[in-house]
């Protein structure tokens, strides 16, 4: 089954929160995705500051989730415990109700 773009961005941030600042290689493994599909993902969660790209010793690029990536984690976690619905259900939801948590209508 395919994965909507809100499980492919839970599951980098949930490899990103749980494993720290890691290669993309290491991401793309944890989040099981391949590498392309993982750099627009990384670019699109880099423009909403949930991820930061960080240059460590001379060209060793590390990606790391931010502290409001993890804010959103957790609440998306705490949704999905408190409403018994799957993750269609719950992507559906979200579009139907974006003007309330002011998401851009082709973000979700």
């Amino acid at each position: 089954m395919r994965r909507s773009k809100i499980e492919l961005f839970v599951s980098t941030l949930e490899a990103l929160a749980y494993y720290g600042p890691v290669k993309i290689t290491k991401i793309t493994y944890k989040a099981k995705m391949n590498c392309s599909p993982l750099k627009a993902i990384l670019c699109d969660l880099i423009q909403k500051d949930l991820v930061e790209e960080r240059t460590v010793e001379k060209d060793k690029v590390v990606y790391a989730a931010t502290s409001k990536a993890r804010t959103i984690l957790f609440y998306f976690k705490e949704l999905k415990e408190m409403l018994p619905i799957e993750a269609e259900d719950l992507q559906t939801t979200l579009r139907q109700h974006r003007h309330f948590l002011h998401y851009p209508k082709n973000s979700i």
